[in-house]
């Protein structure tokens, strides 16, 4: 097996750094610091990647973008006025963000372009889903509400009133079923009924959810352990001790017929795990693990294109990419930055900062700290 790169584990954490580290698929599998950046002023509360970018969302109230191609800082994008909660690009043409001033933003990744800034949420939009045909999107809020969002158009289709506040929402690699997270307890519902057809519910509240496949959910909360639940009868298929505190997010790809999983705790581990699905009875084995030495937030996996991964949940998103930028009638919007907190728009020329500068290397890092400590 070829020892290059396969991609990049970046990680956001609350000392205010994107952390990545360079995935080596040999045999052993190893973890190496790649580069750090501190763009923030603020804790990182949320990532995402597409083939490109890396996009990180703060309590500062900005979003980054980083060229990974190049290695550099890309730009920033200054629409909300409230900290980033989630993000999450559809292929490589169109980006969301939901934060704490109720607003999602739809982005074109081309021109960053804000297409169109909605009022989603009356509290806190608390997470986004995109659907796989990129027609539709689901939001959940501290409003007590599940929404459905018609992207060709832009516009709110449906909403659903929750017992409590959701902060988790994911639709099915194929987008025939969607879940939400509440506190400890997962819905799964079906599109054509939009009703529950099961519950799933575990002892600790649930921080982090990923779909392995269309039927199979890898969660993982406020304990050490990662479970992987059936979505049809919503039992335990497997369970495993994968950090010593507390885990932060989960994230999972394939390469060449491999699942793999990634996690990141509070312990300041990364862990890379090997999932066979015909034995998913048996606890996934453990690749390759590095000790950040920070507190981490968020995690995403920046998959280089190429090397022959592909990521989990994006297989329909890229084979209807094409149709997408014909159908969307969002795309013809004008261009903005800053909303202010009556939701009135603010027209600017631009609204990236142009100057890009290069990630740091772990070693500048340190140069960097011991100078300013003279």
């Amino acid at each position: 097996m070829a020892a290059g790169p396969a991609g990049e584990v970046v990680a956001g954490c609350y000392e205010q750094v994107l952390l990545g580290f360079a995935a080596l698929p040999a045999e052993p599998w190893t973890v190496v610091p790649d580069f750090t950046h501190h763009a923030h002023t603020a804790s990182l509360s949320a990532v995402a990647v597409n083939n490109r970018y890396v996009v990180t969302g703060s309590r500062d109230e900005t979003i980054q973008i980083y060229d990974m191609k190049k290695k550099v800082e890309h730009g920033a994008l200054l629409q909300h006025n409230g900290t980033i909660t989630c993000l999450e690009f559809y292929g490589t043409s169109h980006l969301l963000s939901g934060a704490e001033d109720g607003l999602i933003c739809i982005w074109n990744t081309k021109r960053w372009e804000c297409l169109k800034s909605i009022k989603a949420h009356k509290g806190h939009v608390t997470s986004i889903s995109i659907h796989p045909s990129g027609k539709l999107a689901l939001s959940v809020g501290t409003d007590k509400t599940l929404r459905t969002w018609n992207l060709v158009e832009g516009r709110p289709a449906f909403i659903k009133n929750l017992k409590q506040n959701a902060h988790i929402i994911k639709w099915s690699p194929d987008g025939e079923r969607y879940v939400t997270v509440i506190s400890n307890k997962v819905d799964i519902y079906r599109l054509d009924t939009a009703s529950i057809t099961g519950t799933i519910t575990t002892e600790k509240r649930i921080s982090s959810l990923r779909f392995i496949t269309d039927s199979i959910l890898a969660i993982a909360g406020d304990d050490e352990t990662v479970r992987f639940y059936s979505c049809d009868s919503q039992k335990c298929l497997c369970e495993f001790k994968a950090h010593e505190n507390r885990i932060k997010d989960i994230y999972s790809f394939e390469r060449e017929g491999q699942h793999l999983i990634v996690t990141a705790s509070s312990d300041g581990y990364i862990k890379v795990w090997n999932l066979d699905l015909n034995k998913i009875k048996d606890a996934p084995s453990l690749l390759c693990e590095v000790n950040t030495k920070a507190r981490l937030t968020c995690l995403a996996v920046w998959l280089d294109q190429g090397s022959e991964l592909k990521e989990n949940c994006d297989k329909t998103a890229t084979s209807s990419q094409a149709n997408e930028d014909e159908k969307s009638s969002i795309v013809r919007k004008k261009k903005v930055c800053r909303t202010d907190r009556s939701d009135k728009t603010v027209k600017t020329d631009r609204k990236i900062t142009p100057k890009k500068r290069k990630l740091e290397t772990p070693l500048q890092k340190k140069k960097k700290k011991h100078s300013s400590s003279e």
